[in-house]
């Protein structure tokens, strides 16, 4: 793994917000992501650039995986809360500011401590989201909100020499495209419906971030009409047609068949044995009562949390269109009065608690 080099960092951070910058000049001329397509403002391949931007910076060795709570994941935040702010967005973290802090517990669950055991010894003392607001015309009382995690494993065991889990498609992926969905959205004429735009930390060691948002909600709670979290978008599921995504616990709620109908190329996730709906970030607000699922493409391949999880394995033609595929859905939700309601009998219990494999440390 090669030293830190903060200058090689600040060059990277450099040019994703050159191309943040671009994209907001581009989005001045169209009034949305189709028309600016149309109108050659905003081309697939402008769109494909900052994509890679933001993934080579999150997913870069010299963030060294963005581990849980680290000040990898904190380096993360303040490039996410950057780019927020560059938008003119509203901060929605503390005291003024895009990021939201939160401490730790001290000392950590005795299970947690053995997992971390096998990574990098690090201080894991707080962790850091990272939160934008696009303020909604005449509906802004009413709220969508669009998430995914910053963090990943950090530094950890070596596979075949490689000891940085570097998190490209978990959840590099996510995060960037929600900050792409901000860039668009932000750029275009503002939504009726306020848009919260969230990047949670420590999502892997147990969702502390999640906690932090929903103790100190940026809006209340109770305003939320609906959560889309992105998690794993960078590489097709072959399990689902070319040119989809899934949403977890789509037959839970109506809203992945109602975006459906609004163009998002949405079907149920195929792997029900995985229990993913339980598995992010969005579970701990769907057992608030928020209609909250994940978006993802995951297709259970071999690099999951492991070293090899690298920006050479991610298809980004895919992962440009999956985004740009959930930008009309997304502004018809935003602009809409429908809100989404859970079917019956399948409404997350409070006290209930979340799935997953034999490693239960990581959530998903």
């Amino acid at each position: 793994m090669p030293e830190f080099n903060p200058c090689h960092l600040l060059r990277r951070a450099a040019l994703s917000c050159l191309f943040a910058a671009s994209l907001v000049s581009f989005g001045q001329q169209s009034h949305s992501f189709d028309a600016a397509l149309a109108k050659t403002a905003l081309t697939p391949s402008d769109l494909e650039r900052e994509v890679r931007a933001d993934m080579n910076f999150l997913a870069d060795d010299d963030l060294h995986g963005r581990g849980s709570a680290t000040r990898d994941e904190h380096i993360a935040a303040l490039f996410a809360a950057s780019q927020f702010q560059a938008l003119g967005l509203e901060p929605g973290g503390d005291n003024g500011t895009f990021l939201q802090k939160t401490t730790l517990p001290t000392p950590l669950p005795e299970r947690l401590q053995q997992s971390l055991s096998k990574f990098q010894e690090r201080t894991r003392k707080e962790t850091w989201n990272a939160i934008g607001i696009l303020r909604g015309t005449s509906n802004p009382e009413q709220v969508i909100l669009l998430t995914a995690h910053l963090d990943h494993l950090g530094i950890g065991p070596a596979v075949n020499g490689d000891n940085n889990y570097n998190g490209a498609d978990d959840d590099a992926s996510g995060t960037t495209a929600v900050l792409t969905l901000a860039h668009i959205l932000a750029t275009g004429p503002r939504p009726k419906r306020t848009i919260v735009f969230a990047l949670f930390g420590s999502e892997e060691i147990g969702g502390f971030g999640n906690r932090a948002f929903l103790q100190h909600p940026p809006v209340p709670l109770s305003s939320i009409v609906a959560n889309l979290e992105f998690e794993m978008i960078g590489r097709p599921d072959s399990a689902v047609p070319a040119g989809t995504l899934w949403l977890t616990g789509f037959d839970r709620s109506n809203l992945g068949p109602e975006l459906a109908k609004h163009g998002a190329h949405l079907v149920n996730d195929p792997h029900p044995k995985e229990q993913f709906f339980q598995r992010s970030d969005n579970y701990a607000l769907a057992k608030q009562g928020i209609i909250a699922h994940t978006v993802s493409s995951y297709g259970l391949h071999k690099d999951y949390h492991q070293p090899s999880d690298e920006l050479r394995t991610i298809d980004f033609n895919h992962m440009t269109n999956a985004i740009a595929s959930m930008v009309g859905p997304i502004l018809w939700l935003a602009d809409s009065k429908w809100k989404p309601e859970w079917n019956p009998g399948r409404k997350p219990e409070q006290g209930s608690q979340a799935a997953g494999p034999t490693n239960q440390t990581h959530s998903k």
